[in-house]
């Protein structure tokens, strides 16, 4: 989409202004289905970054993750900001007849890019 959805904006702002992860959707972007729970971007990169802490390797950036204490003294109140991203955790991208990753995964969507979207998780089932 060029110009988001306001109705998606409308929920993002929402999960954002009300620091939910409950909210499930699922969103089709170029080259994917992704489903999952959104989070709050604030505790989206929150997670990401104790993800990256735990590993010897990426250690190292989790700082880009964690915001400086001055610059979370210059940021407006989260209402004022229209969202531009989603912000999925225990997400899947949907392929074929399973998800990837099983146990979800951390996603970040522009939702300029969100071509269709509904609400709830979406899954696969063999019967």
């Amino acid at each position: 989409m060029s110009h988001p959805d306001d109705l998606l904006v409308g929920i993002a702002a929402m999960v954002e202004s009300e620091h939910s992860s409950r909210m499930s959707l699922t969103v089709v972007v170029p080259g994917a289905v992704i489903t999952g729970r959104l989070a709050p971007e604030a505790l989206w990169k929150e997670r990401v970054a104790e993800v990256l802490r735990d590993s010897a390797q990426l250690a190292h950036f989790a700082s880009a993750f964690t915001p400086s204490a001055k610059a979370a003294d210059d940021e407006p109140p989260r209402g004022a900001i229209r969202p531009t991203h989603l912000h999925f955790h225990v997400a899947r991208i949907l392929q074929g007849s399973f998800g990837i990753p099983d146990t979800g995964g951390m996603y970040r969507v522009a939702l300029e890019d969100v071509s269709a979207w509904t609400i709830g998780d979406m899954g696969y089932s063999d019967q």
